[in-house]
């Protein structure tokens, strides 16, 4: 009996240690929010979403509301490259890194849609670790493919072994049966094409085949010219039956040569269906490149002081082109690493919806200025041209809102005295699973799980007689699950009830007044090695 195969699985210090996430509510902030003054097309999109917060507990916090919605996910962590980086702390030790991409990632995979793709840009310290690891969280069989993306124009003279001038980026589909969207070919892709004699239908080339791949009896015949000449057919025969072939003729797509001693086939550019992309992306007319990235941000924000420049933004050509092959306009885009706000601002020039996530104070400092020059109008540079953006749409700014529970005096759990009612109810619905839906005629339908299935939240004290009333309200075919600070008497002869007492039901739920699981090393416990024991193993 051959022997068992043994799953390929990455191992490191900490893997089984999970953070339980409380799946936080968001709150609008109307004065950071912006949308443009009117409508410039009737296809502007008004309710992008930028979140400021934790972005693991921002990705909770969408979790349920957007599971299996997103369409394309664009992330550009931090590489752990050990190098101290202006807007990021970017040297975790690798065990912990790993921990903290696997919690963000296996989340992201909950939110694509069944045709969704999520793209990782990343350099060779972690790509092949990440790589083992996705093929956990994302499947191994939904690998797409890893693209090498030239993110340099000018390579290093001061490397001391190699100059580094490419980045990774991993490409998984959320099922095994994505396909990329095939991409406009190049111009040096195309050159081949001209229109010497003026055809109408443009530019065209003259020499795709014409027989047959395999060999068809049925397809052999000759071919008598107007003068006279008999061309003769391929060993294999045609590629069309000669009803076909004299029909291609009559439109001008198959022509005899000068002396009608071969036929030729004439393919328009107009016709070009695009190619599919190729991993490697050296074109930096296609792609952009880092330089390239920080110019933007100089055009964008003349006034700035070098100080004052994200470090490492990617270039609107690179997700420009990333989008073109996974989207279609209208569909929902997420970035979890927001950093200046690229993403958001392609997706927004691209009419596609978009979702961002920035901790640092740069999703003030640099997002939101950058973003409402996108929605006035006012950005020039980037692919503005290329996609003819003359301003439009906008986006509510939201911010995590503080951790449910408190310590008091005392040391007890109890209720945040930031949190008003409304906020309670739809909090306690995020954490029973409830969709917050307050009904304008039931005081007690907060929320739904079902059709018949509902949820109050209150911090009043229930006597006897109101849960009695609140029981012959729900009915016989409905039930209610009631979540109080306390109540008197039996849980008993209420059948269509259910209550839990808050804080105490939901103390086991989550770790509570937790604000930060960043990538930012000073956040971070240690993980000291056992003696004698690697780091990081392949099992």
């Amino acid at each position: 009996m051959p022997p068992k195969k043994q799953k390929l699985e990455l191992t490191w210090i900490g893997k089984e240690n999970r953070p339980k996430l409380e799946p936080r509510i968001l709150l609008e902030d109307p004065e950071l929010s912006c949308h443009a003054e009117h409508k410039v097309t009737e296809d502007d999109l008004f309710d992008n979403k930028l979140i400021f917060g934790d972005n693991l507990l921002a990705l909770k916090a969408l979790e349920k509301e957007y599971t299996g919605k997103v369409k394309c996910v664009y992330i550009d962590p931090p590489f752990n490259t050990g190098q101290a980086f202006e807007h990021y702390d970017d040297g975790i030790e690798h065990s912990l890194w790993l921990s903290l991409m696997r919690d963000r990632l296996e989340i992201l995979n909950n939110l694509l849609s069944e045709e969704g793709s999520i793209w990782i840009t990343i350099d060779d310290n972690e790509v092949h670790y990440l790589k083992v690891m996705c093929d956990e969280i994302f499947g191994r069989a939904n690998f797409m493919g890893s693209s090498i993306w030239r993110s340099t124009d000018n390579s290093s003279h001061d490397a001391k072994r190699f100059s580094t001038d490419h980045n990774t980026i991993l490409v998984y589909g959320k099922s095994s049966e994505w396909v990329t969207k095939r991409v406009k070919p190049r111009t040096d892709q195309v050159s081949h094409y001209t229109n010497v004699d003026d055809d109408p239908k443009g530019p065209y080339f003259d020499g795709n085949p014409l027989g047959s791949p395999s060999y068809r009896k049925n397809l052999c015949y000759d071919i008598k010219t107007p003068k006279g000449n008999v061309i003769s057919s391929p060993a294999n025969g045609w590629r069309w039956s000669e009803e076909t072939l004299k029909e291609k003729m009559g439109s001008g797509e198959i022509r005899f040569n000068e002396k009608e001693t071969g036929i030729k086939r004439r393919t328009y550019l107009a016709d070009h269906k695009g190619l599919s992309p190729s991993t490697l992306w050296t074109n930096l007319e296609t792609t952009g490149h880092n330089r390239q990235a920080k110019f933007e941000q100089k055009k964008l924000f003349p006034k700035w002081k070098k100080s004052e420049w994200f470090g490492t933004p990617k270039p609107e050509k690179l997700l420009n082109y990333i989008f073109d092959i996974a989207t279609d306009p209208g569909d929902l885009v997420l970035d979890s690493f927001l950093g200046s706000g690229t993403t958001a601002a392609v997706a927004h020039k691209m009419g596609r919806r978009w979702i961002g996530i920035e901790l640092g104070d740069h999703c003030h400092t640099h997002c939101i200025p950058r973003l409402e020059k996108v929605i006035n109008g006012e950005d020039e540079g980037g692919i503005t041209k290329a996609v003819n953006w003359k301003g439009g749409g906008g986006f509510r700014y939201y911010r995590l809102a503080p951790s449910l529970l408190e310590k008091d005096e005392w040391d007890n759990w109890v209720i945040s005295k930031e949190y008003d009612a409304n906020m309670l109810a739809e909090a306690v619905c995020k954490l029973e699973g409830f969709s917050y839906e307050p009904s304008e005629i039931q005081y007690w339908q907060h929320g739904h799980s079902t059709e018949q299935d509902f949820i109050y939240t209150t911090t009043a004290n229930l006597k006897h007689a109101q849960l009695q009333q609140l029981s012959e309200e729900v009915g016989s075919e409905r039930t209610l699950l009631i979540v109080c600070s306390s109540f008197r008497g039996s849980k008993e002869g209420y059948p269509n009830l259910t209550i839990k007492k808050i804080p105490n039901s939901v103390l086991n739920k989550c770790e509570w007044g937790k604000d930060d699981y960043s990538l930012n090393v000073e956040n971070l416990p240690s993980a000291p090695a056992p003696e004698g024991q690697q780091d990081l193993e392949l099992d």
